[in-house]
């Protein structure tokens, strides 16, 4: 689905990605692991065309590397950015709809209908302002606005920040069932653990670099793995 190759991206004198390559497969769920500054937000931004980067970047097998962000949107990629960024005074309801800006099919009601389906909460709640929502429920929102494009590829970023334990597993068990009804899906998550659970392949990221890479379940029960990012002796 997603080939990267050889990336590089500068912010003035600081080179904040030194040539990293990775793959997302079709069907699967890749995880991008590492500290804050390693890179990983800025790899997501690079793949939306949000930053100039030097290299290859393929969705299936379209070059997408100087194309602008809105053109990349309508191949297929679609991002939730760290913070939500729900539009804070529209409805749910038009949030959702504002995710299918660029769709013109006879198919947006059925994809409200599944998106409710996921998120009960969402359809209590459609006529409410985003802005008034909880944590949680923006964080839902951001997810189902950014299905409503029907992306062939989901990127998710830090979609746990901020989020109390409960609804944070709440947050993954629906990223999980998203994936098993089809969906591609680069995560970009500082809570390691439960990313790598639930992903089939993970990278580790340290200062521009990956350092690391293999199975989700592999990564998980890693020594250094384990030490650095998991916090376990």
């Amino acid at each position: 689905m997603l080939k990267v190759e050889n990336l590089h991206v500068y912010y003035g004198g600081i080179h904040a990605l030194k040539g990293i390559s990775f793959e997302v497969p079709e069907g699967k769920i890749v995880t991008l692991i590492g500290a804050n500054g390693a890179g990983k937000t800025t790899t997501l931004r690079a793949i939306c065309g949000l930053v100039d980067a030097k290299g290859s970047i393929k969705l299936k097998g379209e070059e997408l590397i100087g194309k602008p962000t809105h053109e990349i949107v309508q191949k297929g990629i679609a991002m939730v950015p760290e913070g939500r960024r729900v539009f804070p005074n529209l409805t749910v309801m038009e949030n959702l709809l504002m995710g299918a800006y660029y769709r013109n099919d006879n198919s947006i009601e059925k994809d409200l209908e599944w998106i409710f389906n996921l998120f009960p909460r969402l359809q209590e709640r459609k006529w409410q302002k985003a802005g008034t929502l909880s944590g949680g429920e923006q964080q839902m929102l951001a997810l189902g606005r950014a299905l409503m494009g029907r992306p062939q590829l989901l990127m998710m970023d830090e979609p746990s920040l901020g989020l109390a334990p409960l609804l944070v597993r709440e947050v993954f068990k629906v990223i999980k069932k998203i994936n098993e009804e089809g969906k591609t899906i680069l995560l970009i998550e500082q809570n390691a653990r439960a990313a790598l659970k639930i992903a089939h392949y993970g990278y580790v990221l340290e200062t521009g670099r990956i350092v690391m890479e293999g199975p989700g379940e592999e990564l998980l029960n890693d020594d250094r793995v384990r030490r650095v990012y998991l916090g376990e002796a």
